[in-house]
């Protein structure tokens, strides 16, 4: 028919009237999906649901359950949140309302005004939001020039977004507006506020919490559940960036600007070295410890740290010795698979649990053990003369992602374990109402290093980042308020100097690819950033592992 374009979806090709808009779609075929859409993919790029449709394409609905679509939901339950935070308190007797870490499912915020948050400001504040979302508001987006965006977040006080955006090389910003709110975020948003209905709202120490609903289920709000090492781990690095004045990307830029950038790597790097060695003491006054077990999410920098953590026992008067789980893998043809059949090397029983911990018991028992390394090459285990008898001075410093995980270690009594949890917990956020996700950080580590010494391409390390991450969320993350110690392996100049390294990788996935929508992502993400050589970044820095140069066998 004339007038009229096809559009494929889900296999099925039908037509529509030429400009019919994504959301009437969406609509449509809602009832087919359980989970709410949120996005589209039209021909293999993510476009909001207020976008029209003008010529032949095909389509993918993106639902809050997925990756990109739980994103969207958090934002717009974001901008809800400080709509209703705006309404209640007023323009005028807020200083500034910051979106800081996410504990859980659940973002911690700070509402900075001359008086403390009260109860009552909490009820109408959840109140408001209530009713933002029952009346499901249109959320509308408009592109204005950075100049001006510049000037109107001067005049709404949000002085983070207007420090970023005089760093901004487009000539256009887009912005939202919710009922007359009007903000910037870094991402796509719902087309109107009906759909975000599980949330809380409470307050938790000297901020808020918002609750989320869990990405699995987006429709069910689960109980918030406190996490105090890591929260308490993410308050003192925000507490320390913020006595920098370094807790946006704007901020930092101002630092490379004014030419004091080697003077903060110098300072955080210091600040670092001092945690080590703070850990290293804590370890020595401590009675029976023989083991001390690291333990972390892909690229964390737990080998550069073992290192480092060794040479501050060093001077302390102990003598430690390494040893990675990895070398008590099972021979490969007993490694066991995961649920699409592949070999699942992050499963707990991908290790010889028996021999580890009968070679851990008989070094506790102070008997000579011949220790094995693994042959990543041939698939076995490998024993090469490598003998080790415990003295009064020796401990053993085991790295592995199960080194939390008391069925690894199940032979050993829990007091000769110390136990260490280690992290990329970045303190750094775009601005005021734009976090940086933890696992961003990780994920461009990774890349660089993957590229520099395996000869990874960036579109293998995003393609297999869901499956690490899965592996994080059953092997790791469950443990980590087990930890006696948690370390921040963060450090806050470090994207500025990644940013060199992964942009040249991300520019090399493949434009049609699925993983180029999250390199898309990415590079958008970095191109807030101002630039940094690594020629100032000491050789044992963390960072080293990661993109070259480090003095460790890393």
């Amino acid at each position: 028919m004339e007038g009229n374009i096809k559009i494929e979806i889900n296999g099925e090709i039908k037509e529509y009237p030429t400009g019919i808009s994504l959301l009437e779609l969406s609509k449509e075929y809602q009832p087919n999906y359980k989970e709410d859409i949120i996005l589209v993919f039209v021909n293999n790029r993510l476009r909001e649901l207020p976008k029209t449709v003008n010529k032949d394409c095909t389509i993918r609905f993106v639902t809050t359950s997925e990756d990109a679509g739980y994103k969207t939901y958090v934002r717009g339950l974001t901008l809800v949140m400080l709509k209703a935070i705006y309404n209640i308190i007023g323009s005028d007797n807020l200083k500034k309302v910051s979106v800081e870490y996410k504990i859980g499912n659940a973002l911690f915020c700070q509402v900075k005004m001359d008086t403390n948050i009260t109860d009552e400001h909490i009820k109408l504040i959840k109140e408001k939001m209530l009713s933002i979302v029952n009346n499901d508001y249109p959320i509308y987006k408009k592109s204005i020039g950075t100049a001006d965006a510049i000037e109107l977040f001067k005049q709404y006080g949000m002085h983070d977004k207007e420090r970023l955006f005089r760093y901004r090389r487009v000539s256009k910003a887009n912005i939202y507006n919710l009922e007359g709110f009007e903000d910037y975020y870094y991402g796509f948003m719902p087309p109107s506020t009906g759909m975000l209905k599980a949330f809380d709202f409470f307050r938790y120490d000297k901020g808020v919490m918002l609750l989320l609903p869990d990405k699995k289920n987006p429709k069910v709000l689960e109980p918030f559940k406190p996490q105090v090492k890591l929260f308490n781990t993410l308050k003192e690095s925000n507490e320390w960036a913020e006595r920098m004045d370094i807790d946006t990307v704007a901020a930092l830029n101002d630092v490379i600007v004014n030419g004091t950038i080697n003077d903060l790597i110098l300072v955080q790097e210091a600040l670092q070295e001092s945690k080590i060695s703070d850990i290293a003491e804590q370890i020595k006054h401590s009675a029976n410890k023989k083991f001390v077990m690291i333990a972390g999410p892909s690229s964390s920098g737990k080998t550069t740290f073992s290192h480092r953590l060794s040479i501050q026992l060093r001077t302390h008067g102990l003598n430690p010795h390494p040893i990675a789980v990895d070398d008590y893998f099972v021979e490969r043809e007993n490694t066991p698979l995961d649920e699409y059949g592949k070999p699942n090397y992050e499963s707990l029983q991908a290790i010889d649990l028996e021999t580890f911990n009968r070679d851990m018991t008989d070094l506790l028992a102070g008997k000579t053990v011949e220790l094995p390394s693994f042959n990543f090459k041939t698939g076995h285990r490998e024993y090469k003369g490598n003998y080790k008898t415990l003295g009064p001075n020796d401990i053993l410093v085991i790295e592995g992602i199960h080194g939390l995980n008391d069925k690894l270690s199940y032979s050993l009594p829990r007091e000769s374990k110390f136990k260490i949890y280690i992290s990329a917990l970045t303190s750094l956020n775009i601005d005021e109402h734009n976090r940086i996700p933890t696992t961003d950080l990780r994920l461009l580590r990774r890349m660089v290093r993957d590229a520099r010494t395996r000869g990874a391409s960036g579109q293998k390390t995003i393609g297999m980042w869901a499956s690490v991450r899965r592996g994080e969320e059953e092997n790791i993350f469950p443990f980590q308020e087990d930890a006696d110690v948690m370390f921040n392996s963060a450090l806050i100049y470090e994207l500025s100097i990644l940013k060199q390294y992964a942009e040249p990788v991300l520019f090399g996935i493949d434009r049609d690819s699925e993983e180029f929508i999250e390199a898309k992502r990415l590079l958008k993400f970095l191109d807030y950033f101002l630039g940094v050589g690594s020629e100032a970044v000491p050789q044992n820095s963390i960072l080293k592992e990661f993109v070259g140069g480090s003095c460790f066998k890393v």
